[in-house]
This record gives structure tokens, sequence and C-alpha cells, in this order.
């Protein structure tokens, strides 16, 4: 929006623009500009409007008014970004490696799990840049447009600047219109905004130049409706410039983040592949120097190399994160990016849209006030559940309520209807919650009950009520508080009598209602025997009913979540484009302040904002967690401050307004019922039931799934370190290999195919909501997960290396002494399974079947492994041999060893720290 419409091509125009200084101004602020001289300087007309030869002028040097959408990558670029990936190169050098080996049926299996992982996840990406299509959809509407003399009906794609738009209640708006004549306009705003009512429009407005966004209440901006009024306006801006294309703009700027997950396994495999290649080339090297022959030596490198590279990996973190997808499906959660199931596992802070996401957007009638007492109302949403109690000493027969709840249910134009069990509001959402309240007092929707309307006068944003007059002579007012007591002589009391005005009480009662942040209506009536019209000069002598007053609350399952989610460690932060008061109020009742609530004293605007330098929005977006009338960039402003400061961000929104921030947020999280196309094309994840409690789920899983990622890695490393540990004991003591290339590559593959994937399966551990997020900064393995693999590493070294040669020493062949010990390998693997379960407690503690995958792939694997010992065809390709029983117990011997040796070192670290989490 900070081009300029220089819209003529003739240099008058241009010099105008010039002499008026507005050339650095008029992309943003037309609100600031009178209509007459909008309309100037787009040399346009309210008739005849533009003609056709101007109109295709215009079109071909501003384009048609839709959005362009973004230049996405091929289909084959896409899917060769699936191999860029350190862990997939480690994959595709084992592939390598094996081919060399002259093993084509192993490189191929290699070969195998990289292309199904590539597949994987480029079908999970194939959607991921559709926000921009989402968009342009929202925007192919027709619109009334004034063209050479006459009034057309034009596809919404074809309007220029400078033609003259007529609005209707219904209508979608079709481009950004500075409005010129206005009669009663209302417009819903909330996808743009977050504001959950319609907001009123007035032509006649002139703004600040620095107004922002929701209170430019002489504009109608692309996308929004129309739910009331007419108006003429100016279109001022099409396509990519109009407020929703810069949104479009600011979704395609908005960097595509690596989560935690991917960027500590992407740095984790650039460490383990230098290793390898440093251990392969120092294993090389000591052998030459030691004499041995050279293809000898160099096959035992090679071995080295391909027994430390850890084939599993991939799949693993693939499977388990396929099943965290399955988790969360179940628990209303569709994850749309795999690796996003992490990333809520190491959430610090949740930035949270009000409307719709922490709030129900339904406005409910909390609070009726009357001369005789102030009432409750219980319930919320449109569901016409709940009922009316007092608050303290008020009259529980009240006459005035009665009067109070019948002004809103006849002076209203709107209807509430039953939809698949659902309860909607076909109009305006304050009359929707004011047809509520009155239907929980026992009012029905026969018409036959009450006095047939014979007048109306409907809302104007200049008088500020709307006033019904009926059959019976009674005239029911309802509208803003201080506008309606100016108009009234007497007030009702409890008994129905009209007694002598007293305002006091009623303006203690409006200040305590909008200091809760209540949307505050007052209600009148009047008398007008015989009457059949009404005008605004017969709206005097009032008498005044009560006040009601309405917001929209909060989903009771929010507050909750949000406890929990604090419970766990994160900050949620509340970001709305409604008013301070409403935003700290929605704060206070969900929890955001604190116990005295004194947080939300402090609410930063969106002005305020936009007067922040970049370091001072870092500072304050730490320590502020409610943020009110914020623009669509100010809330992704919002999320990069965060992330500045280390956090890793959850964004949670269904509006159009959020989608640039859902896409910058490390995780952005959409909603499934109420969301926009748009914020779920740019979210990671969509709650299928918009419910703000399925983020707590989510996060669970999502910790879940990190949990078992780790152990799957403090179960798999020890192999491959101990793999290698014995190839290099074999070289620098020039023994024979214990272990052959082909061998290490049967272990890698089938141990994690089928014993690593049951850890993928593991429950969460009770404790899991309990913890801390983890911080981002952390590597992905911690000193105490590094001693341990250390410690199983030369546990498989000592067994597999030892058992080997004193096989030999024993008279046993090499084939039955190597397969001895691979072997051992094996059953330390099977034994340490149990153990890395959980890497604080006892597998006991646990309840050892509490896994029953873990048992099954422990009994799958030994009989795999008898296979591999005792079939004729497996000795052949393989190069094992039968081997006796008493050999067996020396294999199950160092297994058992190890699993004692970690639960008693597990005990032993338990007492020292307290019994302190390892992945905390």
């Amino acid at each position: 929006m900070d081009i300029i419409y220089t819209i003529v091509a003739n240099t008058e125009m241009e010099h105008k623009l010039n002499n008026m200084g507005l050339n650095t101004l008029l992309g943003k602020h037309w609100h600031h500009l009178p209509a007459h001289e909008v309309l100037d300087l787009f040399d346009a007309q309210l008739q005849p409007g533009l003609d056709v030869f101007e109109v295709r002028h215009r079109q071909e040097r501003f384009g048609l008014n839709v959005l362009t959408p973004k230049k996405g990558k091929s289909a084959l670029t896409r899917f060769l970004l699936q191999f860029n990936n350190p862990l997939v190169i480690i994959l595709i050098i084992a592939s390598l490696v094996t081919g060399i080996l002259k093993d084509a049926l192993d490189a191929a299996v290699i070969f195998g799990v990289v292309l199904i992982n590539a597949i994987i996840g480029y079908f999970q990406e194939a959607h991921a840049e559709q926000a921009i299509a989402a968009l342009a959809k929202t925007m192919t509407s027709e619109a009334s447009v004034v063209r050479g003399g006459q009034m057309l009906r034009l596809p919404a794609s074809e309007l220029v600047p400078g033609d003259i738009v007529q609005l209707l209640g219904g209508m979608r708006v079709p481009a950004d219109i500075r409005l010129v004549e206005s009669r009663d306009l209302q417009v819903t705003e909330a996808a743009l905004t977050g504001e959950s009512l319609p907001v009123a429009k007035d032509a006649s407005l002139l703004l600040p130049h620095d107004a922002v966004l929701a209170e430019r209440r002489n504009m109608a901006y692309a996308s929004t409706l129309v739910t009331y009024g007419a108006a003429t306006g100016v279109v001022v801006a099409t396509g990519d410039s109009t407020e929703v294309g810069r949104i479009s703009q600011l979704i395609s700027s908005a960097a595509d983040l690596e989560t935690p997950l991917t960027q500590k396994i992407g740095q984790f495999s650039k460490v383990i592949l230098a290793a390898i290649l440093a251990l392969a080339g120092l294993t090389f090297l000591i052998g030459v120097l030691r004499g041995q022959p050279v293809v000898d030596t160099l096959m035992a490198a090679i071995a080295l190399a391909v027994g430390a590279i850890p084939e599993g990996l991939p799949a693993a973190l693939t499977i388990t994160l396929a099943i965290g997808v399955s988790r969360m499906a179940r628990r209303r959660a569709i994850i749309r990016h795999l690796p996003a199931v992490e990333t809520l596992g190491s959430t610090t802070v949740i930035c949270s849209d009000k409307t719709g996401t922490l709030t129900q957007n339904q406005m409910t009638v909390q609070e009726i006030f009357t001369l005789a007492g102030r009432y409750s109302v219980s319930g919320s949403g449109y569901q016409p559940d709940g009922d009316i109690q007092p608050i303290g000493p008020s009259a529980a027969d009240n006459q005035a309520l009665s009067e109070t709840l019948t002004a809103g249910w006849l002076c209203n134009d709107s209807q509430l209807v039953e939809k698949e069990g659902r309860w909607v509001i076909q109009g305006d959402p304050t009359e929707g919650a004011l047809l509520t309240a009155a239907s929980k007092a026992g009012f029905s929707a026969n018409q036959a009950n009450y006095p047939p309307r014979l007048d109306a006068i409907p809302f104007d944003s200049q008088h500020q009520f709307m006033a019904t007059l009926h059959a019976d002579g009674r005239v029911y007012v309802k509208g803003a508080a201080e506008v309606l007591f100016e108009r009234c002589t007497h007030v009702l009391n409890g008994n129905g009598q009209q007694v002598k005005l007293d305002l006091a009480s009623f303006h203690q009662a409006l200040e305590e209602m909008a200091g809760q942040g209540l949307r505050v209506l007052a209600f009148a009536r009047g008398i007008r025997t015989g009457a059949e019209k009404i005008s605004f000069e017969d709206i005097q002598g009032l008498t005044l009913l009560g006040l009601q007053g309405m917001m929209d609350p909060p989903r009771p399952e929010a507050v909750a979540a949000v406890k929990a989610c604090q419970q766990a460690g994160m900050i949620v932060k509340m970001i709305t484009g409604d008013h301070a008061l409403t935003a700290a109020a929605i704060g206070r009742q969900i929890g955001l302040c604190g116990a005295d609530g004194a947080d939300c004293q402090v609410v930063l605007t969106g002005a305020e904002l936009a007067r922040l330098s970049d370091s001072e929005l870092i500072s304050q977006a730490d320590r502020v967690n409610v943020f009110a009338r914020v623009a669509p960039e100010q809330k992704l402003r919002l999320v990069e401050a965060l992330q500045a400061r280390g956090h890793i961000v959850a964004m949670t929104g269904d509006g159009v307004n959020d989608a640039p921030a859902l896409k910058q947020a490390n995780i952005g999280i959409a909603m499934g019922i109420t969301g926009t196309d748009v914020s779920k094309e740019a979210a990671d994840m969509v709650l299928t039931d918009d419910n703000f409690a399925s983020l707590e789920a989510a996060i669970e899983e999502g910790r879940g799934v990190f949990d078992n990622l780790i152990k799957f890695i403090a179960w798999t490393l020890p192999t491959n370190l101990g793999e290698g540990l014995v190839l290099l004991a074999a070289i620098l003591t020039g023994a024979t290999l214990p272990i052959l290339p082909i061998q290490i590559l049967w272990i890698n593959m089938v141990s994690a195919a089928v014993l690593g994937v049951t850890l993928s399966l593991e429950p969460k551990e009770s404790d899991l909501m309990a913890r801390k997020p983890r911080n981002p900064s952390a590597p992905i393995l911690s000193g105490i997960l590094i001693w341990r693999i250390v410690l199983v590493s030369l546990i498989i070294l000592l067994g597999a290396f030892g058992l080997f040669e004193y096989e030999l020493s024993q008279g046993a062949s090499i084939e039955e002494a190597r397969t001895v010990a691979v072997n051992v390998v094996i059953f330390v693997e099977i034994f340490y399974l149990f153990n890395v379960r959980s890497l604080s407690r006892s597998p006991f503690a646990l309840g050892f079947f509490s896994n029953a995958w873990a048992v099954l792939g422990a009994g799958l694997m030994v009989l795999i492994q008898l296979v591999f010992t005792y079939a004729p065809f497996m000795n052949a390709l393989f190069g094992s041999a039968p081997i006796t029983f008493d050999l067996w117990l020396d294999v199950l011997g160092v297994g058992l060893a190890a699993f004692v040796l970690i639960e008693i070192e597990k005990w032993l670290r338990a007492r020292w720290s307290g019994g302190q989490k390892m992945l905390t």
C-alpha cells in the first residue's frame, strides 16, 4: 500500500498530486482526505462514472482486480529438495558404499528408505503454498458499478481505481473503497481486523492520518461483508494493492522456518557425518601405517563407516512423526507438515487470536441492570440455555427486567435459527445476543404473542439508536446509553411504575459494565397511541427501562486449556484487533493476567506498537500478555519479536488477518470450523473442532513425539558407535574383523525395523505435561545421554570383540565367532530397548508389558536371529553359522549384564540428582 496511485496518465493530474504534497501518503491515507478530494484525484464522478475507454486504460495500467499468485517451485524441484538433508545424504552415502561392496540388494533397500522419505515429504508439502490461491477466491464476487451513466453488475475482477461502486446489505466488498455516501452502513471486518462486531461506517467522517485499520470508519475493505445499510464509494485500491492484497504479500514474504527438530537433526547429522568420515579415514591410515594390506584396510574402513551410519534414523523419524500425526488426528488436530508435531513439544509462547479462538465469536448478554436491581445471565453463545439470576438485593419479580427484555426482543431485526443442532444468528450479532437473553427468560418465537410492528426507525450512526412502533401504541427504543439517557424523563421501577428519572445508579452501572469490557445498550419505552408512523422527533420523553451488557465470551474449555499450558511452562499471549477494554476483560477471564489481574492493567494497542522501535518491541512483547487493536503486519512483527528473544512461537487464529503471522510462527494453528481458507493454508496444523483445549492435547502429543525420538536416538547410536569401536579395535590390534560389512548392514536395518519402531509406539510418560518446555538452544542429546550412549557402546565393544576373540581361542570357526559377535550386538539391543523405554525410570515401574509392541518386537527379533543363525540360506548369504547352546548362554549373559548395569546407573543417578528427569 505504500505505492502512489497517480491514476491518470496526463501530467496535469500528476502535477495536482505533487502540489498537494501527497505522493508519500495516498497509498494508505485515503481515510484522511475528504471524499470530494478523493473523487477529484481519481478524476471520477458519482454520475456518470468512468467510461469504457478510461476503464480499459486503467486496466492496462493497474491490471485486473485479482491477487497475483505466488510463483511456486515446480513439482520436480520440490521433490529434489527432499534429498537436500544431511540425514538423507548419509543414507545415500550408505547406499553407495553398499553398492561398492557389491551388495546390490542392500543398496536397493537403503535407497528405498531414502525414496520413501522423499515421497512422504513431497506429498506433505504439496499443498503448503496454497494460501495465495485461497485469498484470491475471496475476491471472486460481483460488484454493482456505475459506468457510462448506468448501474451494471460486473465481476469484481474488472474493477479499476476510480470506479463508483454501490454497496448493499449481504454484499462482499469487492475492493478497497473510500465511502462517498452512506446510510446506516455496517460492515463485518472480523476476518480482516479481528473486531467481533459489525462496524458502523460513515462517509462524512474525516479521520486522522494515523488511524489504525479497525478505526477507519469512512473506508470499506476488500473481502469484508456488508451486514446492513447501503453506501456508494470510489474504488481506491484493487488486487495486490488492497489491504487483503497486502496481507497476501506478507504471507509470501514470511519466512518458512525450520522447526527445532529439523534444525537439531540437521546439526546432529552433520556432526555424525564428519565424525564417521574422520574415523573411517583414521582407521584406514592406522591400518596402512601398520603394514596391513591396503585392500583389506580399505574394506575395514568402509565397514566402519557403514556400521557407524544410523541408517534407521530418518525412517524412525518419519515413522515417529507419522504416528504422532495419527494420534493427534484422533484428538481433533490435523497436521499439515510432519515436523510440526514435534514443534508443539518445544513451544515456549502461544500467541492466540481472540475472536473465535479464545472466545466463541457469539455475542452474549452477561449482565442486565434495572432500577430494581442487577442480574447475571448464565449460558454462552446463541444457545438459549441458561437463566437470569439476581445479583445481591435485587427484586425477583421485576417488571422493569421483563420490559427491558421485551424491548430487546421486539426492537430487533434479526432471527435465531437452529441448524443441525446449533443455533445461529441471521442478522446482527448484537441483536442475536438480545434474542438469546430474552429466550432464557421464556420468550418464544411465536409472533402471535406480541403486538405486530407498524413502523421502525433503523439504527443510524448519527443518532445511535433504533426504534419500533407496535400496534398497541408502544414504542421500544434501544441504543447507546448516553444518547437514550438524554431522551428519557422517567424510569420504570420493579413494580412497573414510572418514577422520576435519577441517572446516578445507571451511570455507575454503565461505568462498571464498561470496565468489565462489556458492550452496553440502553432500552427505553414510549407511548404513541393511535400512531401508524414514527419519526426522530417522536423519540422524546421516554421511560428508561434498563441496560444490557454483552460480550463475546471466552470458551469455557479455553480457560482450562490456558491454565494447563501455563502449568506446562508456556506463556500464553492474546493478540486481537478488538478494543483494549474488551481485550483486557477477556484476558482476565481466561487467566492471562495473573492471580490479581494486575498484568492486564498493561494492554498494548496497535497505535502504541507502531511507535515502538524494534528493540523496544522485543522487550515489550516479552513483558505484555494482551495486545489490542493490532493490524495484520503488527501480528507478524510481534511473532518476529518473540522469536528474536529465542522463543519457539505457536500462533493460533482463524481470520485472514492471522495468516501472515501463522506462516511466520514456528507452528501456525488454524481453526477448522470458523477458520478461513487462507488461515488453514498458511497454518501447519488445523484444529478440526475449533477447540482451544485441543491445543493442549496437541502439545502433549508433540512432547510425546520428541520424547520417543530421543529414546530412539539414545537406543540406536550405541549400536552404531559400538560396531565402529569393534572394527576400530580389530584394526588397532591387527585382528580379523569380528563383524563383516554385510552383517553390520543386517544388524542396523533389521534391528531398527523390528525393535526401534516399537519406541515410536511408546505410551506417554505420566509427568510429560509437568515438565517445562525444552530449551530451544539445548543440543539434541544432553551430557547424560551422551554418557549413556558411550557406556552401552563400551559394553558392546567388550562383549562382541571379547567373545569373538574368546570363541576363536576355544576352537570355534571364524563364522561361528562372527555369529556370536553379531548376536551379542542384537541381544544387547534387545535388553537395552527396555532400559530406554524411560530414560530415568525402571521398566518395572512403567509396567514391563505397558508397551506390548516392545515385547512382541523383542520376541520377533529373537526368532529372526535364530533364522539368521541356523537357516542354511542365511548362512550362505551373511556368512553366519550355527552355534551351540553354551555359546547362546554367553550371548545372553552379555545382554543381561548390559540391562543390569544401565538400571544400576539409573538408580545411582536418581539418588544423586533427586530423580531429575533427563529430558528436562
